[in-house]
């Protein structure tokens, strides 16, 4: 087994990863940051989803190494696309002219940019990437994780043939055991580092190091929320989805093969649709648990200058077409482009037949959510309703280049929850509701180590069978304490697993918080490194607090709002 040894280990290449590494790098740190798909860049690449942000944010709300990340996007397009000159001169240019996103793009542009960005560390020698390795394994000592057992990943968990059938898991109050979990294969590395980043999408290494962790839904009397569910269920989870991407080519064929469960995906009611079939237009809104009657046009001919991308004014029939889009063909001279790029991520392929962790069979359930976004595939190129009174866009076509497959799926479900830490201070609902809050701002910490925010606390429907919820939040602050494990010395978590719960990780999970949260993380392991200390002898030091603070403000770190700032 080789072994490494190294300043900071940063397990999962999402944006809390990349944003981490770029931190602990900066301050001269080695760094060893691994990533189990072929793609860096985790939700906005190898989940395929586009950039969600707040109305904001082009003004304020986000730190400068995030800006860099947009502005990255944007020229990329003016230097190497055949944008029209409109589109070129405008500054804030939506290459997607997508409604959900300012910043809507192909993922593989998000993916060339973050690259450039980690290019300079991994030339030096400060940044080792390890791309298609993922943890298996984990070793302690006391309060310290001495070492993660590290092995290449052979096969996606969707290529798998296991059957799904989307039944929800049953109901259990047992909490989640911090028990390690036994290596899936054997492994051929040991990471051997002073401090740990867990910036994995599900918090593995939680599982795998033994570390105190919650998952799933709380109770009112755990969390103190007004909004939380009589009982906890640790396997009542946010549903995941599973991404892909098309193009509609009139007068042509794409329909794909009729997936083996077609038939139980388009009968499917589940408990979030109140009734109705999910393979439908009408359904449950994202933003407010309201009912929307979806609809579809494909190459609408909209105006790309004229989306409006303030979530306040989504109509009560949103249009799917742009809601994803990722190139809007008519910001492209014309011609060079026959159809407009989308990335499908919608209600109707929201998957809450089970969880993907935390049961003995997960495997179901990442098949599960595969399968339904084939059956949604195939159900608009045969049978959606279309405007016209006819069914189904056989021209829909998938586009396995703008995913980086072969199918034109996602690498790897988007997933909105993952495990999250038993932290030294959990981010409860009264901390950002505005609806507990009136008239205030969101609560003030002392250890603020960045800024986020979103137009709700958008948790989507659930596994257990609870609906969409989605209040208002206020622009918040991320309390250090939120990073750090209660007992593990050199752990901080560096994404969603953070000390939230599952109502405030509806909005603590979006992309520019997830890597303001990793760029605090990765700032504060090279700051204990150069100092001699651990993450809890900041956390509970305010002199120590204050020069973390200080660093994070030298890189251009937003760490509050403008006060009265509201939702």
């Amino acid at each position: 087994m080789r072994e490494i040894r190294t300043d900071v280990l940063i397990c999962g290449g999402g944006l809390g990863g990349i944003a981490a590494a770029l931190a602990a790098t900066r301050a001269g740190r080695q760094v060893v940051l691994t990533e189990p798909t072929s793609w860096i860049g985790g939700q906005l690449t190898s989940q395929l989803v586009p950039l969600d942000e707040h109305r904001r944010i082009e003004q304020t709300g986000a730190n400068a190494s995030y800006r860099r990340l947009r502005d990255g996007i944007r020229d990329y397009y003016r230097r190497w696309y055949p944008l029209t000159s409109r589109a070129q001169a405008e500054p804030h240019l939506n290459p997607g002219a997508a409604w959900v996103s300012p910043v809507s793009a192909e993922p593989r542009v998000g993916l060339a940019v973050l690259e450039a960005m980690i290019a300079p560390a991994r030339a030096s020698g400060l940044l080792t990437l390890l791309v298609g390795w993922e943890p298996v394994g984990a070793e302690s000592d006391g309060d310290r994780l001495e070492a993660v057992y590290l092995a290449p990943v052979t096969a996606t968990r969707s290529a798998q043939p296991t059957p799904a059938q989307p039944t929800p898991a049953q109901p259990s109050t047992t909490p989640a055991q911090p028990t390690p979990a036994q290596p899936s294969t054997t492994p051929e590395v040991v990471v051997l580092a002073s401090f740990i980043l867990d910036a994995t999408e599900l918090g593995d290494l939680l599982e795998l190091g033994g570390i105190e962790h919650v998952t799933g839904r709380e109770s009112q009397a755990q969390t103190g929320e007004p909004s939380a569910a009589p009982t906890s269920d640790p396997l009542d989870m946010q549903g995941a989805t599973w991404v892909f991407g098309i193009d509609h080519r009139p007068g042509e064929n794409h329909t794909i093969d009729r997936p083996a469960n077609y038939d139980f995906y388009r009968e499917w009611r589940p408990a979030s649709w109140q009734g109705g079939r999910i393979l439908d237009w009408p359904g449950p809104g994202e933003d407010n648990g309201g009912r929307h009657h979806y609809e579809f046009h494909p190459n609408l001919g909209d105006d790309p200058f004229a989306i409006d991308t303030d979530h306040r004014h989504i109509p009560p029939n949103p249009e799917l077409w742009n809601y994803r889009r990722v190139l809007a063909r008519d910001l492209f001279q014309p011609g060079r482009y026959a159809s407009d790029m989308v990335v499908m991520n919608c209600p109707q392929n929201d998957y809450t037949g089970g969880p993907l962790f935390g049961i003995p069979d997960p495997q179901r359930h990442w098949t599960g959510a595969k399968e339904l976004s084939q059956a949604f595939l195939y159900w608009l190129q045969t049978e959606a309703p279309r405007p016209d009174g006819g069914t189904g866009w056989p021209g829909l076509r998938l586009l396995p280049d703008v995913a980086g497959t072969a199918d034109g799926f996602a690498m790897m479900p988007y997933i909105r929850e993952s495990r999250r830490i038993q932290a030294l201070y959990t981010i409860v609902e009264q901390d950002v509701s505005s609806a507990q809050r009136p008239g205030q701002d969101a609560a003030h910490y002392q250890d603020s180590v960045g800024v986020g925010h979103y137009y709700w606390l958008d948790r989507h429907a659930t596994t257990g069978g609870q609906a969409g919820s989605a209040e208002l939040p206020l622009p918040f602050e991320i309390p250090l304490r939120a990073l750090i494990p209660r007992r593990v010395r050199n752990l901080v978590a560096a994404c969603k697993n953070i000390g939230t719960t599952q109502l405030t990780n509806g909005c603590y999970r979006l992309h520019p918080v997830e890597w303001a949260i990793g760029e605090a993380a990765g700032t504060l392991v090279a700051l204990c490194l150069e100092h001699g200390w651990d993450p809890h002898d900041v956390a509970f030091t305010p002199a120590r607090v204050q020069a973390l603070q200080k660093a994070l403000l030298a890189d251009a770190v937003q760490l509050r709002w403008p006060p009265g700032t509201g939702w």
